[in-house]
């Protein structure tokens, strides 16, 4: 049974379908006679139907079902030309027959009209580096690791790093996240997340009897320990960050009586401080460079004398992908960025962007992105921040391409290399 774009077809509501008041989006289509026909682009459909408030139910369609009599279901059908043959968009919500809302089929063909909108060829250009840093891969791996040889539950002070899909993954092995200490067992594991700690939490941690496992990042430990040094030689530290922040919070706990908050140039104009002569800032690891350029340089008019870290605070990775982006962000009609909404280095990413004149949005994964986005947009600037898994980002290619044919190229800028030891609580075998 041959398909062309947009076309219609009905199919029966059996076991596993939607009912009246839910949409089928097929992962594939099944032809008799055919091999299947994969729907790659589903997923940006069943976004499309849920940010118009109707749940997308995901499966497999075939391409002769046929209604019986009193059937409920609404079946849309396109597929496009691919590269490789045909390539399907997805099927939605089905044709409509007894007891269908009319509210749910104008929302299924507003989905599909959205997406066959965006529908074409467009290129990909690929930031490199981009997704993992070490620190993120050294603290999944600890907790994957405590998991395995102490079994769970294993308890993880905050998120292990700032990505709903990594953390969700760790819950499905045993992992149990918690705000506070107080939620933790007497004597129980407990792993503390990839942005620090402050000493009153390492002080609770060793009231409680908990065996600490601590995943800090080695960058974040070493403005911890600047903090220290720079307050014990009488300096009020001038930490640039983002308040609420958890790397934030921890950092301000190593010296909380000399340490004081900045997150913009405009704060430092009415900064106070016990002697202009001996002022020192931090950094959070996971700015903007060039925005937190603007604060020190604000700071070093405000104090001349004003001193800070040998080595800049911004760790490697941050920086390595805003410099990936910032190469391709200028030839690109839109920027994605994979991550999630509290990921600071993530949303550093797309201001990046948006500062570079280009349309950028920040999404968790292929299912945020909405077609209205790529309607026009021939060319797609494409990165994730350094917590999303790198799968997220193939994800979203194979999404596009459900679209038309993809051309990807890839730009490097450098070459990470860097790798962080584990701590010897989980090191040893």
């Amino acid at each position: 049974m041959p398909f062309t774009a947009a076309q219609s077809i009905m199919a029966a509501n059996r076991p596993g379908r939607p009912g009246a008041d839910g949409v089928l989006v097929a992962d594939e289509l099944l032809t008799p006679g055919a091999p299947p026909i994969p729907c790659p682009a589903a997923v940006l459909l069943a976004g499309e139907l849920r940010r118009r408030g109707v749940p997308p139910v995901r499966g497999r369609l075939r391409a002769d079902s046929a209604p019986g009599r009193g059937d409920n279901g609404l079946t849309l059908c396109a597929v496009l030309p691919g590269r490789d043959g045909p390539s399907g968009l997805g099927l939605a919500a089905a044709g409509q027959d007894d007891g269908v809302p009319p509210d749910v089929v104008t929302a299924a063909g507003s989905a599909m009209a959205s997406c066959l909108s965006a529908a074409g060829p467009r290129t990909v250009l690929l930031a490199s580096p981009r997704s993992f840093c070490a620190g993120v891969e050294r603290a999944i791996e600890i907790v994957e690791r405590v998991l395995d040889q102490r079994g769970a539950p294993v308890y993880v002070r905050k998120q292990i790093v700032h990505n709903s899909h990594v953390v969700r993954g760790l819950e499905q092995r045993g992992a149990v996240f918690v705000d506070e200490l107080d939620a933790v067992p007497d004597g129980a594991t407990v792993v503390f997340s990839a942005h620090g700690v402050s000493p009153a939490v390492h002080a609770q941690a060793a009231h409680k009897g908990l065996d600490v496992i601590d995943a800090t990042c080695p960058l974040v430990t070493k403005v911890h320990a600047e903090a220290r040094r720079f307050a014990a030689r009488g300096d009020t530290v001038v930490l640039i960050g983002h308040e609420g922040h958890e790397e934030v919070e921890g950092t301000l706990g190593e010296a909380p009586a000399r340490t004081v908050l900045v997150q913009n140039a405009d704060e430092v104009a009415g900064l106070e401080v016990e002697d202009p002569e001996r002022v020192s800032y931090l950094t959070q690891t996971t700015l903007a460079v060039d925005e937190t350029a603007e604060v020190v340089d604000a700071l070093r008019e405000r104090f001349p004398a004003l001193r800070g870290p040998v080595s800049d605070d911004i760790c490697y990775a941050t920086t390595n992908r805003q410099h990936a982006l910032s190469a391709i962000a200028g030839e690109s009609d839109l920027v994605l960025v994979v991550g999630s909404g509290n990921s600071s280095n993530s949303a550093r990413l797309v201001e990046l962007a948006r500062r570079a004149g280009t349309e950028a949005h920040l999404v968790d994964d292929a299912g945020d992105i909405e077609a209205g986005w790529l309607a026009g947009a021939g060319v797609v600037g494409l990165t994730a921040g350094a917590s999303a898994p790198p799968r997220l980002v193939s994800a979203v290619i194979a999404a596009l391409g459900g679209l038309g044919p993809v051309t990807v190229t890839e730009r490097e800028i450098t070459r990470e290399t860097v790798h962080f030891a584990l701590p010897s609580a989980v090191a040893r075998r």
